[in-house]
């Protein structure tokens, strides 16, 4: 079978406007830590541990795309305790269900982009992207005009998620 491939050429914008930004290793200018800070209802913060909480993605790829991050200024995985990559995790796997009860997606992406040079919007803040796939969900719209099309507002993903959130 021949490998498919995708055309993002959106991606290269993004990656090379992160490249030229000023790095965020200050914790107290980190969006991670004014996010942990806010009230849960006005950051559209889903849900919270000891150690982590997960967050609605103010940019999302795809309507339900949120985000984990640990409560502590870390930059990389390996600098977490494990009692606090233990709590990320938890949070990632209950982002899963309420993923798949929220919009019983065909799959779902997990992923961690860690420093500038892997695409990190956040490099100062290791933080875990999970959202909602569909069989050809890519679209033109993202290639040729430069723009998204996300079929809900930001407040009603999350009203759906923190439904489907498990307690």
């Amino acid at each position: 079978m021949p490998l498919d491939r995708l055309w993002a050429g959106w991606r290269s914008t993004y990656i090379d406007s992160v490249a030229t930004q000023p790095s965020s290793d200050d914790e107290h200018n980190c969006l991670f830590e004014r996010l942990a800070a806010a009230t849960d209802a006005d950051a559209l913060i889903l849900a919270r541990n000891e150690h982590a909480f997960a967050v609605m993605n103010a940019y999302p790829y795809t309507s339900g795309h949120l985000m984990v991050a640990p409560l502590r200024h870390e930059s990389t995985l390996a600098g977490l305790s494990r009692d606090e990559a233990t709590a990320v995790m938890a949070l990632v796997q209950d982002a899963n269900v309420a993923m798949l009860a929220a919009y019983r997606p065909d799959g779902i992406n997990v992923g961690a982009n860690i420093g500038r040079a892997a695409g990190a919007g956040v490099p100062g803040h290791v933080h875990v992207h999970v959202l909602p796939r569909w069989a050809g969900d890519t679209n033109f719209m993202t290639t040729v005009a430069e723009a998204r099309v996300l079929p809900e507002p930001l407040t009603r993903s999350y009203e759906k998620l923190h439904a489907g959130w498990p307690t």
